[in-house]
C-alpha cells in the first residue's frame, strides 16, 4: 500500500517524461482575456461595537416606493435607546462593493455526458459577495423540501455570479455542515444533494398536518389533549435546535469584516401560541439571545417562508368524520392560527435583526434574488451610552431597545437592529484551551490565516487497503517559529488537527499530532523560501462527498491557520470508470534530460518507482517532505517553459475480451479565466507491463510555452473508454496551477 501511496500523493517525477505522452504548448502566446473593471473595494469596517463608550449600528432606510435613501444628513436622524435619544457622535454611509450583475442566461442545451468545464479558483481580492444559505431542514416539510432544492439549483445554475462565495448550511447538519464558503459548483451541488426531509422533524409531509378524527371512547378527548401536548412540546425542541444551529453559523461568521447577512429558508417556528401565551418561552428566548448575538456580530438574517402560498382550508387529506361544526370551525382556526403563529417567528426574527421577511411567495430563486438586492448599501450610526446602558456592579443582562427616527419629510422606513443587551464587548474573553482554539477553527466557515496554509487532497484506491485520501499541506515557512539547535539544526515544533466530515456533516476520522522538525541549513533555508511540505493519509471506508479540515498552531506564536478541501469519493463497486486524484508537478529540461523537483539522486528509471526511502513522494518520520514545495503537488507554481508533469490513476476500465486489454483514450485540456487556451489530442493510451488492470497509473508531461501568460490555469484530463456505455464511458479530473516568470 506504501508504494500506491506515494504513487498518488506525488507526480511521480522520478519518471522520465519519454515514458508518457508528451505535447508542446502553442508557440504564440494565447489571446488573453478582455480585462473587466471591478470597483475598487471599500476600506473594511468595524460595523457594529457595543462597548461602554461607544454603541454603534448599522440601518437600511427606504422611502415609500421602497427606494433606498442615500443621502440623509446626521441632523436629519435621530436614535434612541429605551425611548431617551441619544446624541449621534458617528454617521457615515457605506457602500457595500456591488458590481453590476450579470444578466443570468439561460441554460444551454448541452451534452449531459461532455466534460464538464473545471471552475476557476477564487482569489480573496476577486471576491465580491458573500452568501450564506441556512436550510432548515429540521422544519422542512417533505413538500417544502422539494422546491426549496430546485429553488437552490436554480440559484446555482442561474443566479450565482463570478466572484461569489456561497455556503449551503443545513440546521441538522451539526459541525460538519457548516462547509467552508466556496465558489466550487461541485461542492454547492453536492451540499443540496444533502437537503433531505427529516421524518423525526417538526414538519410532516405538507405545510400543515392532515386532521384526524378525534380519538373514540371515554378517555378519547384526554388522548387527543395528551398527544397535542407531546407534539407542542416537540415542536418548540427542534425550534430551539434550530436556533441553535443559526447561532453556530452568527458566531461562525463574527470574525469576518464589515456587515455580513444569512439568508434562512425555513416552514417557520412558533415564538407565541394564541391558545396558550405561556408556551414557547424556550424558543423565545433563545430567539432573544440569537438576536444580540447577530447584533455583535454585524449579521443581518433574512427569512423566506418555504411553504408559499398555501391554502388554509381543507384540503383531501383532512379527515372531517366525527366533528360537529363546531369542532371543524376549531380546526380550521387552530389551522389558520397555526399558520400565522408559525410566519411569526420568521418575521420577529428578520426584522429584529435589520433583514427582510420573505414570505406569500412560490418563487423562492425570486426571494433569493430580492434578499441579494438588498445588500448593497447601508449607514453606520453611533453614540456615546450614559451609565445605566452597562451595569457592571449587577452584572444584570438588561436588553436595550433601539429605534431610528428620520425628521426630513416624508414616509420612511427604517430597517435596523433593534436593541442589545447590556453588555459590553470589551469584557475579557473566557481563555480558551489548545483544543479548543484548534476546534475552533476548523469550525469556522472562513479559513483561519494566522499560518498561512494551502491544502490538496487526492482520492486514491489501493488493491488491499481500500480507498483513501491523500492531502497534501503547505505550510508558509514564515508563519512558523524556528530556535537555533546545535549542529547548525534548526527547530520548529507545530500541532495539526485534521477532521473529515461525510455528507451528513458527522466527523468520520479525526487525527491530532504535535511535529516538533529539527531542519539543516539548506532545508531550513529553502522552508523558509518555499515553504514546508507534509502528508496525511486518511483512510475512507464508504464513497460519497467528504470535506478534510486541517487546522495549524505554531506552539510559539500560537498562530492558528486552517484549511479545508471537498473531495468526491466515487463508488469502485459499480464497477464504473473512474479517476484518481489527479497530481501535477514541474520540471526543468536541460539538454538531453529533464530535471524534475527534486535532487538528481532521487531521479528513477522511466515507469519504474524509485525506492521509497529515496522517491520524492517520501515521507519522514515526522510527516514532512524534504523535496522543494514550489513546483511539487502542494503549490503548483510553474514558471514559463516548464515541462509540467501529471500523474493519476484510471480504474475501472472494461476489457476488450478479444485482447484482454482495455480500450482507452486520453485528453489534455487548459484552460484560463473559464476558457480554454489549450487542447490536446486525443490519444491511445498504452497499458505497458502493468499487472492490475483494474488501477490503471497513467500520466505524461505538457510543456508550457515561454509566450504563456502569467497567471492562474487549470489542468483537465480527460479519458473515454470505447468499451463502456454512453453514460459512463467519459470521465474527467482537474487541478489548478500558477505560472509565472
Amino acid at each position: 500500500m506504501r508504494r500506491t501511496l506515494l504513487l498518488i500523493a506525488t507526480l511521480i517525477a522520478q519518471v522520465s517524461p519519454s515514458s508518457f505522452a508528451q505535447q508542446s504548448m502553442p508557440s504564440q502566446s494565447p489571446s488573453p482575456s478582455p480585462q473587466t473593471s471591478r470597483p475598487q473595494k471599500s476600506e473594511d469596517v468595524d460595523v457594529v461595537r457595543i462597548t461602554t463608550n461607544l454603541v454603534q449600528v448599522d440601518a437600511v432606510v427606504t422611502d415609500k416606493n421602497g427606494k433606498v435613501v442615500t443621502d440623509l444628513k446626521p441632523e436629519e436622524v435621530q436614535i434612541f435607546e429605551d425611548g431617551r435619544q441619544q446624541k449621534i457622535t458617528h454617521f457615515s454611509y457605506y457602500v457595500a462593493e456591488s458590481p453590476s450583475a450579470e444578466k443570468p442566461t439561460k441554460p444551454v442545451t448541452v451534452d449531459k455526458n461532455a466534460p464538464p468545464v473545471p471552475p476557476n479558483r477564487l482569489r480573496p481580492e476577486d471576491i465580491r459577495r458573500t452568501i450564506a444559505l441556512v436550510v432548515d431542514d429540521l422544519g422542512l416539510s417533505f413538500e417544502s423540501t422539494y422546491y426549496v432544492r430546485r429553488a437552490l439549483k436554480k440559484f446555482v445554475d442561474e443566479q450565482m455570479q463570478p466572484g461569489d462565495l456561497v455556503a449551503i448550511i443545513r440546521t441538522s447538519g451539526g459541525m460538519g455542515a457548516l462547509q467552508q464558503f466556496t465558489s466550487d459548483k461541485r461542492q454547492l451541488y453536492a451540499a443540496i444533494e444533502r437537503v433531505k426531509w427529516n421524518a423525526i422533524g417538526r414538519s410532516g409531509v405538507g405545510a400543515f398536518a392532515a386532521i384526524e378524527p378525534p380519538t373514540p371512547g371515554p378517555g378519547g378527548a384526554e388522548i387527543d389533549t395528551f398527544n397535542e401536548e407531546a407534539n407542542q412540546t416537540r415542536q418548540d425542541m427542534f425550534a430551539v435546535g434550530t436556533l441553535g444551529a443559526i447561532s453556530y453559523v452568527v458566531k461562525g461568521l463574527k470574525t469576518l469584516p464589515g456587515r455580513k447577512s444569512i439568508l434562512l429558508i425555513s416552514d417557520g417556528f412558533r415564538i407565541y401560541n394564541l391558545d396558550d401565551p405561556t408556551r414557547n418561552f424556550q424558543a423565545r428566548d433563545r430567539l432573544r439571545r440569537l438576536i444580540d448575538e447577530a447584533g455583535r456580530a454585524s449579521v443581518v438574517i433574512y427569512t423566506m417562508n418555504a411553504t408559499g402560498l398555501q391554502t388554509l382550508g381543507f384540503t383531501a387529506a383532512d379527515d372531517l368524520s366525527g366533528r360537529d361544526t363546531q369542532q371543524l370551525q376549531e380546526a380550521m382556526s387552530s389551522r389558520r392560527n397555526a399558520a400565522f403563529e408559525t410566519q411569526a417567528g420568521l418575521d420577529f426574527l428578520a426584522r429584529e435583526t435589520g433583514g427582510i421577511p420573505i414570505r406569500n411567495t412560490n418563487d423562492l430563486s425570486g426571494g433569493i434574488k430580492r434578499v441579494l438586492e438588498d445588500q448593497k448599501a447601508y449607514y453606520l450610526i453611533g453614540y456615546r451610552p450614559d451609565n445605566m446602558t452597562f451595569d457592571p456592579r449587577t452584572g444584570r443582562r438588561t436588553f436595550h431597545r433601539l429605534t431610528l427616527k428620520v425628521t426630513r419629510p416624508g414616509r420612511f422606513n427604517v430597517r435596523m437592529r433593534n436593541g442589545f443587551f447590556g453588555v459590553s464587548d470589551e469584557a475579557k474573553p473566557v481563555p480558551r484551551t489548545l483544543a479548543q482554539q484548534m476546534f475552533d477553527a476548523l469550525a469556522a466557515p472562513f479559513a483561519a490565516n494566522g499560518v498561512g496554509l494551502q491544502l490538496t487532497s487526492l482520492f486514491g484506491n489501493d488493491a488491499k487497503a481500500g480507498s483513501f485520501m491523500r492531502s497534501v499541506l503547505h505550510i508558509d515557512g514564515h508563519d512558523l517559529t524556528f530556535t537555533d539547535e546545535p549542529d547548525h539544526l534548526h527547530k520548529c515544533v507545530f500541532d495539526v488537527l485534521a477532521m473529515t466530515f461525510g455528507d451528513n456533516g458527522v466527523p468520520v476520522d479525526q487525527n491530532g499530532k504535535t511535529y516538533t522538525l529539527k531542519l539543516p541549513d539548506e532545508w531550513y533555508k529553502r522552508t523558509l523560501r518555499d515553504g514546508l511540505v507534509y502528508y496525511v493519509t486518511v483512510p475512507i471506508k464508504k464513497p460519497g462527498a467528504y470535506q478534510l479540515r486541517m487546522s495549524l498552531r505554531d506552539t510559539n506564536t500560537q498562530r492558528i491557520g486552517s484549511a479545508s478541501q471537498f473531495v468526491e469519493v466515487p463508488d469502485l463497486k459499480k464497477n464504473r470508470l473512474a479517476l484518481s486524484g489527479l497530481a501535477l508537478s514541474g520540471a526543468v529540461r536541460t539538454g538531453n534530460t529533464t530535471r524534475a523537483n527534486q535532487s538528481p539522486a532521487n531521479q528513477g528509471g522511466a515507469g519504474q518507482p524509485a525506492n521509497d526511502s529515496n522517491s520524492p513522494a517520501s515521507v519522514d518520520h515526522e510527516g514532512a517532505e524534504r523535496g522543494n514545495a514550489e513546483a511539487s503537488p502542494a503549490v503548483r507554481h510553474f514558471r514559463s517553459g516548464m515541462l509540467m508533469n501529471y500523474a493519476f490513476f484510471i480504474y475501472n476500465a472494461r476489457l476488450d475480451k478479444a485482447t484482454n486489454s482495455p480500450k482507452l483514450t486520453t485528453q489534455v485540456r487548459l484552460f484560463r479565466d473559464g476558457k480554454p487556451v489549450f487542447t490536446g489530442n486525443e490519444n491511445a493510451f498504452n497499458v505497458l507491463a502493468q499487472a492490475d488492470l483494474k488501477r490503471l497509473l497513467a500520466g505524461g508531461a505538457i510543456q508550457l510555452g515561454t509566450d504563456l501568460p502569467p497567471g492562474e490555469y487549470v489542468f483537465q484530463i480527460i479519458v473515454n473508454d470505447a468499451m463502456a456505455d454512453e453514460k459512463h464511458r467519459t470521465v474527467s479530473q482537474w487541478m489548478d496551477f500558477e505560472i509565472f516568470r
